[in-house]
């Protein structure tokens, strides 16, 4: 591990471990948290998708940013302070515009930073490490996934329905992810070329000039991402099937930690196999969970089936990323990665809606099947369209 985990890896795998202890801690919580308050749920899903398109549209213009300034770190910080002050400030404002104003600084400090850290990650690995770092970085991340619900069920069993104080302990986790940002410094490894302003769009220009085999991989991402829906459907499956819950919570905590387990060991074989296997891999198991979603239900199967979808997110969430870095030009890592990030958060909040549709009209079975079916296509279409592409 000592050869390609460096001391920047690690600082940045413990940064984000700890933003994503805070954020999850709170999303149990969050649309609960919200009703109270007197949020109606057309609100709440009103709050998600602004957040999130903030979050897309910015990833694509900071990841330009940072690459036209030659500067990574401070997107970084930026970024991670700005989800960290976001969560006292649910707390503390509960009108739905201060709501909707701090739900927005969280994201907007997501975009700022996606690009960037990604392209520190890819600028401390070489493209035969690739899978191994981005692999340890989603292991670590993915580990406060575990860490978060698991403190709020502890909070919450010896202090029922106290949300408030909640969010506030959130922000300690969030507080020593900016200070531990604070240890890693800019290594200046490519040449700035333009020094122009970066209008807010104006990484959109990168899909014309960039390498085909980008747009290639990232058109069968997107078609994938069009219908990967949120995991909330994954967990209301599992609520009506008649689970309480807690059990609920603990299927996700459970997932999340196959997933953390999973990740590291995954990104080792990839960079053996081949990141484009690895990935595909990952989509098989993803269409094998929603097939089972649509024909099984009981604990036991939704316990395999869970287990499964750990491995399919191992296996592609870090995976992708790296893989476009390795196809990418060094001085455009976190543009490429930022572009991909802006329409893949565009592309999530259509497959909910889409998987929203397909539910109400027809029924779960035949939603979880759709994205079952899509998922095989996309796996033909990565086979035969980028059948000499490896890496």
């Amino acid at each position: 591990m000592k050869k390609y985990i460096t001391r920047t890896v690690w600082t940045l795998s413990l940064v984000s471990l700890f933003t994503d202890m805070a954020s999850e801690m709170l999303y149990p919580v969050m649309p609960i948290y919200l009703k109270t308050i007197g949020f109606s749920i057309v609100l709440i899903g009103i709050l998600e998708g602004l957040a999130e398109a903030t979050a897309g549209l910015s990833k694509g213009y900071f990841g330009k940013l940072s690459d036209n300034s030659g500067k990574r770190v401070p997107f970084v910080q930026i970024g991670y302070a700005l989800s960290a002050i976001s969560k006292p400030m649910l707390a503390l404002f509960i009108f739905p515009v201060w709501i909707f104003f701090a739900r927005t600084v969280d994201r907007f400090g997501k975009g700022i930073r996606t690009g960037a850290r990604d392209a520190v990650l890819s600028d401390e690995a070489t493209p035969e490490t690739k899978g191994k770092v981005f692999g340890f970085h989603r292991a670590m991340d993915t580990l406060g996934a575990v860490l978060g619900p698991l403190l709020a069920l502890i909070w919450l069993y010896f202090f029922p329905e106290d949300y408030k104080t909640l969010f506030f302990i959130a922000f300690l986790p969030g507080l020593l992810a900016v200070l531990t940002s604070f240890l890693l410094k800019d290594k200046k490894k490519f040449e700035v070329i333009e020094k122009k302003k970066t209008p807010f769009f104006s990484f959109l220009t990168y899909w014309k000039k960039s390498p085909a085999v980008y747009r290639k991989l990232v058109i069968g991402l997107l078609v994938f991402t069009l219908f990967n829906s949120s995991d909330v459907f994954l967990l209301l499956k599992v609520k009506q099937s008649g689970m309480s819950d807690s059990a609920v919570i603990g299927i996700y905590i459970f997932y999340n930690l196959i997933y953390a387990l999973f990740s590291f060991p995954l990104g080792i074989i990839a960079d053996k196999i081949g990141l484009k296997r690895m990935f595909l891999f990952g989509l098989s198991m993803f269409s094998i969970v929603y097939f089972g979603m649509s024909y099984f239900e009981g604990i036991h199967a939704f316990l395999v089936l869970f287990f499964l979808y750990g491995i399919y997110a191992a296996a592609t969430e870090g995976i992708s990323k790296a893989w476009i870095s390795n196809i990418s030009d060094k001085k455009d890592t976190a543009t490429a990665i930022g572009t991909y990030s802006a329409f893949q958060s565009i592309c999530t909040m259509a497959a909910s809606s889409f998987a929203g549709l397909i539910w109400y009209n027809f029924d779960a079975a035949t939603t979880f099947a759709v994205s079952g079916i899509v998922a095989l296509i996309v796996v033909f279409y990565f086979l035969i369209s980028m059948r000499t592409v490896s890496t």
